[in-house]
């Protein structure tokens, strides 16, 4: 079968979202630098801002290894930015958990960020559903779409 041509609406709709994502994770990647913290670290501890979690946990929120996560976390730690803490509902489990000087450096980094902070800001809640929904289908997520 002969390659087809993709069509220019078509083009044009996954460089836009390449754009897109060219866009966040550069100034992502400057206001980490401005803390002194590489993009995957500030990510993380931006995840850990929210709420302690397990490594596995924090692997499949980031996309990576768990042994990278347990780098990621070491290197904080050692900032004091992060620490491993007993889960309270298993204590077999470590969590990663943003400590006070790793939430204000957080909250810091959150503030620095333009675009990244809310890339759909110009977007209404109708027009972000309906772009959720679309993503979901484009990657094949169809039981979060009907739940959503």
């Amino acid at each position: 079968m002969a390659p087809t041509r993709t069509d220019p609406l078509t083009l044009e709709v996954v460089g836009l979202i390449g754009t897109v994502v060219a866009r966040y994770y550069a100034e992502y990647e400057q206001a980490a630098a401005e803390h002194a913290l590489t993009g995957a670290q500030a990510r993380l501890l931006g995840l850990l801002s929210l709420e302690p979690m397990p490594m596995r946990r924090i692997a499949q929120k980031l996309k990576c290894e768990p042994s990278n996560v347990t780098g990621i976390v070491d290197r904080l730690e050692t900032r004091g930015l992060v620490e491993r803490r007993p889960d309270p509902a298993d204590r077999r489990v470590k969590l990663a958990a943003a400590t006070d000087r790793g939430l204000r450096t957080a909250a810091r980094l959150r503030d620095g960020l333009n675009f990244a902070r809310e890339p759909l800001a110009e977007l209404s809640e109708e027009e972000r559903r309906t772009l959720r929904d679309l993503l979901r289908r484009m990657v094949g997520d169809e039981d979060a779409t009907a739940a959503g």
